[in-house]
């Protein structure tokens, strides 16, 4: 069994001061990987969850680079739109890397968007 002060792959979110007790990972795992499908749900669900408040922040930020990365390159002829399959394909794989993370009770960060923080 972990103890608070020992939980393991909290990545940086217990460098940045957050901690996730086992209890709060354990109660709320399913909410957690369910906000990359829809990232306000554990918002609504579990609000005092500072694990699925973390997965929905992450899940924000990736909603918000498809949707920027989906416009930007769709405003660009010919370059963009031959990016765009790859950029998809690029979100997709970010997403389930999370949506694994969610349920797999973890609180890494997603490569290179997980630094930036929206929900506190």
């Amino acid at each position: 069994m972990e103890t608070k002060n020992n939980i393991a792959d909290q990545g940086a979110g217990a460098s940045q001061g957050e901690l996730y007790t086992p209890e709060d990972i354990e109660q709320n795992k399913t909410m957690a990987g369910l906000a990359y499908f829809i990232f306000f749900l554990p918002l609504i669900a579990c609000p005092q969850s500072k694990y699925a408040r973390f997965h929905a922040n992450q899940a924000l930020i990736l909603l918000i680079l498809g949707v920027a990365g989906n416009v930007v390159l769709g405003i660009i002829p010919i370059i963009g739109w031959i990016l765009m399959p790859f950029f998809g394909i690029g979100v997709l794989i970010l997403g389930i890397m999370g949506l694994i993370n969610g349920f797999g009770g973890k609180a890494k960060e997603l490569p290179i968007i997980g630094k930036f923080t929206i929900l506190k």
